[in-house]
């Protein structure tokens, strides 16, 4: 085995391979994990609710088993499960002091499908109240900070698990992603993200059937990590009505072809927002970067006009469906955020819905059409590089001012109305060293091609190993 600093520096397809090769053991990388997660944790706070004696018994029983044939084996490999999905025996809060205290009996089933394919949780990782937010923080346990600068927040909802990737605390972590909640953190952390088409990854038991808008996802340090926990998460289950079958070709696999797209489509801001006038050069001169590979560039996007007012639409129908028993009986202990949403929802009309679904029907009519041409869209992740901690959500990008807390997510949520995956990478710094990333957008259910295209990108970018780092503490406070 290797020390605990080597082992948390190697990827989580390098770590596999030792575990395969018996080389190192499932106990030896919890013990590694939990090193890391005492050393820096208090710096950033990501790793919320630990589990280490479910943990530990986790990679025993492992280690007793025989050898799996299994071709998507994680081999005893400790993860972060986003403390938004529920792992049996271990305290799950959704972020909210209503559930501070909540202990499901039940794993979620994408929990279940990781830790049955060699997977051990390792503990949960923060995210704001019910997910609600692009920024980290709750009232049960606090803010999470950007380790690039611990001034600076760290994106969400899927934030902690950014920031665990971030300072190699874990070497996968699971995310979700609504309106960009897996993304935004990928790009503010630079770490790697995938949003999955709608029913990749199964999900439930509980929730409501039949949603599109939100997606759990893998989230890693590198393109080929990420489909290398896809390919643990994905299948078909019979509990979720939407999910898909796992691909005859594993995701990893597709991975390391590195196949260039042949035409690829870059949009500054998807025309539906401002861009930071930074994260808009960093972005395009990634973009350019595929030109090497042999790919036409050109600047092009489907028409989103009117999608951003849908997607609010639609968001707050689901808050309004899933959320109103907790406002009628806990709404004193709800956040301002989550009560203004489900209240938007229980507000709209029929003919309100009926024209957010038609707008959202007719994007897809858009999206087939577009991607007969290009083989991906590359837009920015975000349309800023992280801000201080203290702004709650984003105010103002390049004089215009955001109205509410989701309205500074439109590159994000309205890809999400598309049902097309989402990969966010890692794709450069601000002159000040704060994190940009871009999304590169795949054809609907294209994940395998998705996946090959950004780990030709990764590589011509070369920003794979500058994670994981070790907490930053400004002299100098960066500007917010």
């Amino acid at each position: 085995m290797g020390s605990h600093d080597e082992l948390i520096r190697l990827t989580a397809c390098e770590v596999v391979e030792r575990l395969k090769r018996r080389e190192v053991s499932p106990l030896d990388l919890v013990e590694a994990s939990l090193a890391r997660i005492e050393t820096v944790d208090g710096k950033v706070n990501a790793m919320v609710t630990l589990c280490p004696e479910r943990a530990r018994d986790q990679a025993r029983r492992l280690m007793e088993a025989p050898p799996s044939e299994d071709p998507h084996w994680l081999g005893g490999l400790p993860l972060a499960v986003k403390d938004l999905n529920d792992v049996a025996g271990v305290r799950t809060t959704y972020g909210s002091q209503i559930f501070r205290d909540h202990v499901p009996e039940r794993s979620d089933i994408m929990v279940e499908r990781l830790e049955a394919r060699g997977g051990i949780t390792i503990g949960k990782s923060n995210t704001p109240e019910f997910g609600a937010g692009a920024n980290t923080f709750n009232a049960v346990f606090g803010d999470t900070l950007n380790p690039w600068d611990v001034s600076l927040n760290a994106g969400g909802s899927s934030g902690g698990a950014a920031v665990a990737l971030a300072t190699g605390q874990v070497w996968l972590a699971t995310g979700s992603d609504l309106g960009g909640s897996l993304r935004t953190p990928a790009s503010f952390c630079s770490v790697v993200g995938l949003r999955p088409s709608p029913g990749r990854v199964a999900s439930g038991p509980d929730g409501i059937k039949f949603e599109t808008l939100p997606v759990n996802g893998p989230m890693a340090r590198t393109v080929e990590d990420a489909a290398l926990m896809l390919d643990a998460m994905a299948g078909w289950h019979i509990e979720d009505p939407l999910s898909l079958e796992a691909p005859t070709i594993g995701f990893r696999e597709s991975a390391r072809r590195r196949q260039p797209p042949k035409r690829a489509a870059f949009s500054p801001d998807l025309g539906v927002t401002p861009v930071n006038r930074e994260t808009r050069a960093i972005a395009e001169a990634a973009a350019m970067k595929l030109e090497e590979a042999g790919c036409i560039v050109e600047e092009a996007c489907p028409d989103f006009a009117g999608v951003p007012e849908a997607f609010q639409t639609l968001r707050a129908l689901s808050y309004a469906a899933g959320m109103r028993e907790l406002l009628e009986t806990r709404r004193s202990e709800l956040k301002p955020d989550v009560i203004w949403n489900i209240e938007k929802g229980r507000a709209l009309d029929a003919d309100s819905i009926g024209s957010a679904m038609l707008r959202r029907s007719k994007l897809y009519d858009d999206i087939a059409a577009f991607f007969s041409r290009y083989d991906v869209l590359i837009a920015p992740a975000a349309c800023t590089p992280p801000l201080g901690i203290e702004q709650r959500w984003v105010r103002e990008v390049e004089g215009t001012i955001f109205e509410n807390y989701v309205d500074w997510l439109k590159i994000a949520s309205v890809v999400t109305m598309t049902s097309c995956p989402s990969l966010a990478l890692p794709t450069g710094f601000t002159a000040d060293g704060r994190p940009v990333g871009v999304q590169l957008i795949g054809r609907p259910r294209g994940e395998a091609a998705l996946l090959s295209a950004g780990a030709v990108l990764e590589e011509l970018l070369g920003l794979s190993r500058l994670v994981p780092i070790e907490p930053r503490i400004p002299i100098v406070r960066s500007p917010a």
